[in-house]
């Protein structure tokens, strides 16, 4: 293991100095979800219908095999698991204290995803990499963090202590601790408590609105040259138009003298 991740797992709390028990990991986890949904009403509702939670502490079976080179079974488990919670956790991914995921469908977490402790994620989360490289290529949640549903985290980032992420949010970049992003792709929209306003457009980097820039851009291109070319032509169409109003009449008195009635 790398000195960068250990230093991740330090910070986000993975590894407590004294480790707890396994029924003690399942009481604190019961807790949190006491404190943080309101819609909890006693613990044996929480230990009974929250799938979120078994999908973790399965995950905790999942990842100790993992550690231990039983990876094919690690696996199995871990689909056993997304089976009957909706939530896909890969046996290799470093799970802190106290994860909880409500509503629990959908939601996928990557091989290299570290989460810290204390993290709350809604349905819909993806934590994922880009591409086909090995090594570190999804992301991490420090601790604290609140990740809205259907947001996707993507690639090798990090999003920091206290940090909330918008619904349907796209984070391709890292987030600074205690920041607030929203938005395809996700941006600032609050850091420190204070909001954070966009003085330059460009300062957004949106590929559909990129896209739709520049081909405005080149729309107004093609009707500069059109009318350009339209200038230039004006005259020739012009003495066309003459001509043939001219061949018009032409024929006009022709067929007016052959009838006689021009004598």
């Amino acid at each position: 293991m790398s000195v960068q991740v250990r230093g991740f797992l330090f910070s986000c709390s993975l590894v407590p100095l004294y480790p707890m028990s396994w029924f003690g990991r399942i009481r604190d986890d019961i807790q949190s979800v006491m404190e943080r949904d309101p819609a909890a009403r006693t613990r044996l509702e929480v230990l009974l219908c929250y799938p979120g939670l078994w999908a973790v502490w399965i995950h905790r079976i999942s990842h100790w095999m993992w550690r231990h080179r039983l990876r094919l079974p690690a696996r199995m488990l871990s689909q056993v698991a997304r089976f009957y919670t909706g939530v896909d956790i890969h046996p290799g991914a470093l799970i802190g204290r106290r994860l909880f995921i409500d509503h629990a469908t959908g939601v996928v977490i990557g091989e290299t995803a570290i989460v810290g402790s204390d993290v709350t994620m809604y349905q819909g989360v993806t934590l994922g990499g880009t591409g086909k490289g090995h090594g570190k290529r999804h992301p991490t949640i420090c601790d604290g963090v609140f990740i809205g549903n259907n947001a996707n985290i993507l690639g090798n980032v990090t999003v920091g202590e206290n940090s909330r992420v918008g619904a349907g949010s796209v984070v391709l970049s890292d987030v600074p601790p205690n920041s607030t992003v929203v938005g395809v792709p996700a941006h600032i929209v609050y850091r420190n408590g204070q909001r954070v306003l966009i003085t330059d457009p460009h300062d957004v980097k949106d590929p559909l609105s990129d896209a739709l820039i520049a081909l405005s851009a080149r729309v107004q291109e093609l009707e500069e040259r059109l009318g350009a070319h339209e200038h230039w032509t004006k005259p020739f169409e012009d003495e066309e138009a003459e001509r043939e109003a001219y061949h018009v009449e032409l024929e006009r008195m022709r067929v007016y003298v052959s009838m006689g009635e021009g004598i």
